[in-house]
């Protein structure tokens, strides 16, 4: 299913974004200008479903006090169905084919949208950020791996299956570094944060003089080298950071042409924490992106921009994909099939 923006209706329109990462789940109370009114934060706590869902329900009658029941949107990393009402596979907790959208309503009586992180990010970008205004829009989060989204005329698109965007797992080297997901050579192994990481900690457990800074900084364990202090480096003018950062903005511009070959953007959206270097990584991914870009000369180019939003992204956007979702049925008649299917008795 694509989701569309409908006509809004009023100004006092309101709904709840969730979005459940690895370590927090941020909730916030938002209007129907992107703002967030109200927010609230809560720890993930480990891998247990169950007490999520139970984290979010705190957080929903919390930012719900004193008002009508209002829809909640939910982004979460991992696999949506194309329906949104399962979650597939998520990383970060024990769903497997899990119907969340069905438990979550039954347990909240009102509606939930459930959609990945990174395409509510897209959404988010693309009706009140960076990408405003543009009518073919791929955002690209930059973080542990790479994340995406596609917007088109105005929808999400989200494929046949419901599984588009997980451009971080195309291969860009085959044989490469193992991946996670259990190929070689996937995109995010070379332009995400982790792969920024990986690499100064090889430099630095290689004891390079051209590592001092970096080693210095991790406090002489290599181990402790990440893509964010990689970064802080790097925006602080030690240039072996800048030169590790100008390798991973490279590999983001090749995977950013091949992107173009496909499906044509007419601006590329570049968020996660991975995009707080800037034009350190812009710069050299715009020149690569250039360059391998096919038909080049020839063609319009489409346009890099960092996305607006930060962290908030996700939140935003998967409450404003929830006050406009369209919905199959009315809530209450949702609500009193269940309760019948419930009652009725076994044959």
């Amino acid at each position: 299913m694509r989701q569309s923006a409908p006509g809004l209706k009023g100004n006092q329109l309101l709904s709840i974004g969730i979005d459940i990462g690895g370590t927090k789940v941020a909730a916030g109370l938002v209007d129907h200008q992107g703002r967030i009114l109200r927010s609230l934060r809560r720890e993930t706590p480990g891998q247990d479903a169950a007490r999520v869902e139970g984290v979010i329900e705190e957080l929903v009658e919390e930012l719900s006090v004193g008002m009508r029941a209002t829809p909640v949107g939910i982004g979460a990393a991992g696999w949506m169905d194309l329906d949104g009402g399962t979650v597939l596979f998520s990383p970060h907790l024990a769903w497997r084919n899990e119907p969340l959208r069905a438990r979550l309503e039954a347990r909240l009586r009102r509606r939930v949208h459930v959609v990945n992180d990174a395409d509510a990010a897209a959404w988010a970008e693309w009706r009140f950020g960076a990408g405003k205004g543009e009518s073919r829009l791929i955002c690209i989060t930059l973080g542990t791996g790479i994340g995406g989204g596609i917007v088109n005329d105005g929808r999400l698109e989200r494929g046949r299956y419901g599984v588009a965007g997980e451009f971080g797992h195309s291969i860009i080297v085959p044989g490469g570094h193992r991946c996670e997901c259990g190929n070689r050579g996937c995109w995010e192994q070379y332009a995400s944060g982790n792969a920024l990481g990986r690499e100064g900690r090889e430099l630095a457990g290689a004891a390079s003089p051209m590592a001092r800074e970096i080693l210095r900084a991790a406090g002489g364990e290599p181990r402790r080298v990440t893509g964010a202090l990689v970064t802080s480096l790097a925006l602080g003018g030690d240039p072996q950071s800048r030169e590790l950062v100008t390798e991973v903005g490279e590999w983001l511009g090749l995977g950013l042409a091949n992107l173009s070959a496909v499906l044509d953007p007419g601006t590329f959206v570049i968020g996660g924490g991975l995009s707080t270097a800037g034009d350190l990584l812009l710069e050299p991914a715009l020149r690569t992106y250039r360059r391998n870009l096919t038909g080049r000369g020839f063609r319009p180019e489409a346009q890099l921009k960092l996305a607006q939003l930060g962290p908030e992204a996700g939140l935003v956007g998967a409450a404003d994909l929830a006050r406009n979702a369209r919905w199959r049925l009315p809530l209450r008649q949702t609500l009193r099939r269940r309760a019948g299917q419930r009652r009725a008795p076994s044959s």
